[in-house]
């Protein structure tokens, strides 16, 4: 399962590691390929995860989500 999220505020590779080790610290998440230059991170799971979990664990890095799909 995968989910893609819409991200804002990302502005070069060391902002697109810090949103995938962000996102992969989340239990459930086993990939997040994240790209800043299209402002997405596609995110591979092993098992449901809220979006609300997903959205929090990249916003606490002060990027912000304006979807998840």
């Amino acid at each position: 399962m995968t989910k893609t999220m819409k991200i804002t505020g990302m502005m070069c590779g060391h902002c697109e590691a810090t949103v995938q080790k962000a996102l992969e610290a989340v239990e459930g998440v086993t990939k997040a390929e994240v790209s800043h230059t299209e402002g997405t991170a596609v995110v591979t799971l092993s098992e449901a995860v809220d979006d609300a979990v997903l959205k929090n664990a990249v916003e606490a890095k002060d990027y912000e989500v304006t979807e998840i799909a």
